[in-house]
């Protein structure tokens, strides 16, 4: 419950420590986006709601504050660089977790990265839990080096900026700071959408196959 507490009042928390921490502030952030990204064991960080919450304290006029400008480049870094280790972790472990991996899953999977790895990872991104396994999978399925770097690089710019430039631009706005709670509702709900239609897209194409 206190965790939920935080998660929900996520801006008054992060402006309480703007206060009292000012520039290691800048610090935390960076480990927080870099663990959530780079850690498959931390997918429960709440980079989503603390991005938005971020940007919204960087548009609050005042000494203790945060820089949108640095934050952009600094969380940008952050992911970028959690991704990219998460992907060579899973290079690493591939072919440590081969005898507990069934083969031709793996193959299927390898296969999949080859043809929609990139998009994998770019609305991955905007997944909470999945976007800390989709680069560990990526790294376990070979996927090249090249693209997945690519597209690391893309989906961060895309992720970090929209969310952290939809809270510089609205999240001081008085209805939004009035209810804060219910905006990182909406937030959770859009980001957890797409996961809960594919999965009761698959499992109607299964019932229908099974049916045919």
């Amino acid at each position: 419950m206190h965790i939920l507490q935080i998660l929900l009042h996520i801006d008054q928390y992060l402006f309480s420590f703007v206060s009292t921490y000012g520039a290691w502030t800048y610090t935390v952030l960076f480990m927080i986006i870099f663990c959530e990204t780079g850690l498959v064991i931390t997918p429960f960080l709440p980079g989503d709601s603390l991005l938005f919450a971020a940007g919204s304290i960087a548009a609050t006029a005042g000494q203790q504050t945060l820089n949108h400008g640095l934050l952009f480049i600094l969380l940008i870094t952050a992911s970028i660089i959690g991704n990219q280790i998460n992907y060579f972790i899973g290079r690493w472990a591939g072919p440590h977790l081969l005898w507990m991996i069934n083969k031709k899953h793996l193959a299927k999977t390898h296969a999949f990265y080859e043809k929609h790895g990139g998009k994998t990872i770019l609305l991955g991104r905007f997944l909470p839990i999945i976007r800390t396994i989709v680069p560990f999978v990526a790294g376990m399925s070979e996927m090249r080096l090249m693209t997945f770097t690519i597209y690391n690089v893309v989906s961060a710019i895309v992720w970090i900026g929209s969310l952290l430039y939809a809270g510089y631009f609205f999240g001081s706005l008085p209805w939004v700071k009035d209810n804060f709670s219910l905006v990182i509702y909406g937030i959770v709900v859009v980001s957890v959408m797409p996961a809960v239609v594919g999965v009761i897209s698959g499992s109607r194409g299964q019932a229908a196959g099974r049916r045919d």
